[in-house]
């Protein structure tokens, strides 16, 4: 019997916004600048403001499904070398989210680490979260820094400043394949017959 936090049913959420703020919090990373920059956080929050409440949560599903894609390569990564994910990956993201006083609250790493875990075991973030109850405003800035910790720590595992990111533009650009060998392409198909088509 599937879990009911099989990834098969979770939101993909808006994985695109979500991207653009983590792939904004590692340039400033790389370019010396402050994580709590306070024009990047002004601006993530306009953007966050203007979607309103059903695009943030969007936004969040985007950023637990970009988790499950990171712990999903970490895991293959490892078990090629005959490493456990969880017990070579989870402690130092833990040990580095304590160190991050002013992002993450230590209310907020057992979520975090919790995340973690249910991705590295191949179980959807978001709907292990969900599992809780909604999204507190004090899990927010945790959630992104556990996507920001572990597409740094890709991009130091492949020497690749650009692989995380790179990593998910390849998922989405397969999905979107994947739909149009599917059902056509909606843009410039005239036969397209997508899901929802009568």
């Amino acid at each position: 019997m599937p879990s009911p936090c099989d990834p098969a049913y979770a939101p993909a959420g808006d994985v695109g916004a979500a991207l653009m703020m983590i792939d904004s919090q590692l340039k400033a990373i790389y370019d010396g600048k402050s994580g709590n920059d306070p024009e990047q956080r002004a601006l993530v929050a306009q953007v966050t403001a203007s979607m309103g409440a059903e695009g943030a949560d969007d936004v969040l599903d985007g950023v637990c499904s970009i988790i499950y894609v990171f712990m999903k390569w970490l895991r293959l990564a490892h078990e090629a070398q005959g490493k456990d994910v969880i017990e070579y990956v989870v402690p130092s993201l833990v040990t580095s989210m304590t160190m991050m006083r002013r992002s993450v609250s230590p209310e907020a790493i057992p979520t975090m680490a919790g995340l973690l875990i249910a991705a590295g075991t191949g179980l959807s973030p978001s709907l292990w979260r969900r599992q809780y109850g909604d999204w507190t405003k004090t899990e927010l800035t945790p959630l992104e820094a556990t996507a920001v910790l572990l597409a740094e720590h890709i991009n130091h595992l492949t020497d690749n400043r650009d692989f995380a990111t790179r990593l998910i533009n390849q998922a989405l650009t397969d999905v979107e394949a994947d739909y149009e060998a599917r059902y056509g392409d909606p843009d410039g198909d005239p036969s397209y017959g997508g899901p929802y088509d009568d």
